[in-house]
């Protein structure tokens, strides 16, 4: 199959296969591929770190597992990626949620709320003890994640509301929730088992990196093995459309809310048992801009249609990463929101039909010029 700098003069194809000229074709479609540019981006952001940070490569196997900043780089974006793989979904089917992070706070909220924990002293010896068991309060805590997602589903594919919108209400009232159940405090859980999952390790790595792979496989096959990654691009594209197919376009939606919901729940999980407690006020807070931005950087297209599961991991570890970078160089934490900033400006710039068509023609004119060169030599 070839690739043609102009679809209308098959001579400049022939002319171009005859020069050897197929290499800025290939070098096209390279350029087009929708991982590149964050991978690119990963691959420029950590060869900044090992030069401004002494050590950043080093590993170090300590205490029955490994240490260094590539692990604390992957640990703390374990819930990132979780959440921005919800997000990719209903960003696919032309939605938002920006509810995510209250969610996030619920979820941990309900959690360190049943389990608590209690210390006591045995021959001198600390035994920890839940309230009820682990696994009860994380049902629970999962529980209370998923029904924030029928709550979404039900406003915007029942009732019709704007994304973002619907989400938005679930984002104020849903933090004020947490809030209210905590009485604004910060409650302290102590029973060890709990901080697992957010902070133990598995095979020396975290425990929660193996939480986001798993979660990220299911997914993944369940986009490929089944209709339903068609079905939900299909609504992304056209709706109506998909509608007229055939395809439950609100039941579909209505899933995906839940989805992106309960992936916001694991995620509150893994941040109250990393803190060990749960701070309703500070959980999860602007983590709903971060998962954008995450899928946006990894290649999904706010337009709907197009995603990336692949691309919204990689962004989510380049927003780590960069968060990292700024932390570790002694820049003032306000810088991060201005650089986060910029990083949205230029996706959403790259993402404009009229600079691509700006971007191609420039790069077809370059390419013809060439071909002309290489006819008068």
């Amino acid at each position: 199959m070839s690739i043609m700098l102009n679809p209308d003069s098959a001579a400049d194809a022939k002319l171009r296969r005859s020069t050897g000229l197929a290499g800025p074709a290939r070098l096209r479609m390279l350029l087009r591929h929708p991982l590149l540019r964050p991978l690119a981006a990963l691959a420029l952001l950590l060869a900044l770190d090992f030069f401004m940070i002494p050590g950043f490569f080093r590993l170090e196997w300590k205490d029955g597992h490994l240490y260094g900043s590539l692990i604390d780089i992957v640990n703390r974006a374990a819930p990132l990626i979780l959440t921005a793989l919800g997000m990719t979904l209903v960003i696919a089917t032309r939605g938002i949620d920006i509810s995510v992070g209250a969610v996030v706070a619920i979820a941990g909220t309900v959690a360190a709320l049943l389990i608590g924990g209690t210390v006591e002293m045995h021959n001198g010896v600390p035994e920890y003890a839940s309230r009820i068991p682990m696994v009860w309060a994380l049902a629970a805590a999962m529980g209370a994640a998923i029904l924030c997602g029928v709550w979404n589903g039900f406003l915007v594919a029942t009732l019709g509301l704007q994304p973002i919108i619907a989400t938005l209400i679930l984002m104020v009232g849903g933090r004020g929730l947490a809030q209210l159940l905590t009485d604004g405090q910060i409650v302290t859980v102590y029973y060890k088992p709990f901080f697992y999952i957010g902070s133990g390790y598995l095979f020396g790595l975290p425990f929660s990196l193996f939480i986001a792979i798993g979660v990220f496989l299911a997914v993944a096959l369940m986009m490929r093995k089944t209709a339903l990654g068609l079905f939900i691009q299909s609504v992304g594209i056209n709706p109506v459309a998909a509608r007229l197919a055939g395809i439950r376009t609100a039941a579909l939606i209505f899933f995906v809310y839940m989805f992106c919901s309960a992936c916001a729940g694991v995620a509150g999980l893994m941040i109250s048992s990393n803190i060990k407690s749960a701070d309703a006020n500070n959980a999860g807070l602007l983590l709903e801009l971060d998962a954008i931005l995450a899928v946006t950087l990894g290649g999904t297209s706010l337009a709907g249609g197009k995603f990336s599961l692949v691309g919204s991991a990689i962004g989510a570890l380049i927003i780590q990463a960069l968060t990292y970078t700024i932390y570790s160089m002694g820049v003032p934490p306000e810088v991060n929101m201005v650089v986060k900033s910029v990083v949205v400006f230029a996706v959403c710039l790259s993402q404009s039909p009229e600079f691509r068509s700006l971007g191609d023609g420039l790069f077809s004119a370059a390419s013809r010029s060439r071909i002309v060169n290489r006819k008068k030599s």
